[in-house]
């Protein structure tokens, strides 16, 4: 694990601007994803390795989105094609606000309909549906030119583009990925991200207030700045605790995974605002600047914090989970 890590590590530093062909010929754009359908293999243990470290350096690459359009289309037995991907689904107070319609069309399926924010789609060469159809849960691959494209930003600057499908052709297949599924997973991989980000936040502020004097003494020697960076180790230990038990309890599957990850994605929403608010304290004015790294992290964790179910919507499945049983059963990781 550790030469992944430092593999990754290295080429997201040495390939900020144009990591993707790096990534890709190492084999890291598909890990986690079974070789029998186009993957590199490895766990999903591997693909948290990949995915914190492009939280940790804030990269622009379509890696996590490229994990789960291939996830979503292996798990219906769909080969995974090379290349940037992207994945989107609707679903009630889900991630892409919209609706695809899919309607039979000889022996194959026709698409029509729009989702909103879908990340990374005009930059992906492919995007990985998953629709609800009258015939159940489908997965799709549809082609980047097949569909209108409306691009978008999210806070941090990320593309996130309106898709519009107006009677597209596809072979859709059966699939027990369902749009639910698919924000899910993609809870996972946001709050893995998330746990990255939030750690290189905590490394910036500690070095910062290490260097930086005032009234002739390191900052990090002022009692108040003392508690500042106390809280946000905390906060950050709290992150990473809960993205690796998530990660650990859905690699295992079973009724507590969905819960794992709820209770991970609702605390990695409200730690996002503690962190972001006590590392820019500690920095000042400095952090907000456009060429320090700190704010295109920040960034990052306010954007992340609200895709794929803000922490009042994973709150509320976590006490739909513990309303059954009662909370005994969830906080011992059996529900």
């Amino acid at each position: 694990m550790t030469l992944l890590d430092d593999t990754v590590n290295q080429i997201l530093l040495e390939r900020a601007g144009d990591a993707w062909p790096a990534l890709h010929e190492a084999g890291l754009t598909a890990l986690g994803i079974s070789e029998r359908f186009g993957g590199t293999g490895g766990g999903l243990a591997d693909a948290a390795v990949v995915l914190r470290a492009v939280g940790h350096h804030a990269a622009a690459v379509p890696l996590a989105e490229t994990w789960l359009a291939g996830r979503l289309l292996s798990a219906a037995g769909l080969p995974v094609p090379p290349g940037p991907l992207t994945a989107a689904g609707a679903v009630c107070g889900g991630p892409h606000p919209g609706e695809v319609r899919a309607e039979r069309d000889g022996a194959g399926w026709s698409l029509s309909g729009r989702l909103r924010r879908v990340p990374w789609a005009a930059h992906a060469d492919r995007i990985a549906l998953a629709v609800q159809s009258p015939e159940g849960p489908l997965a799709a691959l549809v082609e980047r030119s097949a569909l209108s494209v409306e691009p978008g930003r999210n806070l941090a600057g990320e593309p996130r583009d309106d898709i519009t499908l107006d009677g597209v052709a596809v072979d859709a297949v059966p699939s027990a990925f369902t749009p639910s599924g698919l924000m899910l997973h993609g809870a996972l991989v946001r709050t893995i991200t998330m746990a990255g980000a939030a750690r290189r936040v905590l490394d910036l502020s500690l070095r910062h207030a290490a260097d930086r004097e005032q009234f002739g003494r390191p900052i990090a020697r002022f009692q108040a700045v003392q508690q500042l960076l106390a809280e946000l180790a905390g906060e950050v230990m709290l992150l990473e605790t809960a993205s690796e038990s998530a990660t650990a309890a859905f690699s295992t599957g079973g009724p507590a995974a969905e819960t794992a990850v709820a209770c991970a994605k609702a605390d990695a929403g409200r730690a996002a605002g503690a962190v972001a608010a006590a590392a820019h304290q500690i920095h000042g004015a400095i952090g907000v600047t456009h060429e320090h790294v700190l704010q295109r992290l920040t960034l990052r964790l306010w954007s992340w914090r609200d895709e794929y179910g803000s922490e009042a919507h994973w709150q509320d499945r976590v006490a739909a989970a513990a309303g059954g049983g009662g909370p005994w059963p969830v906080v011992c990781g059996e529900a």
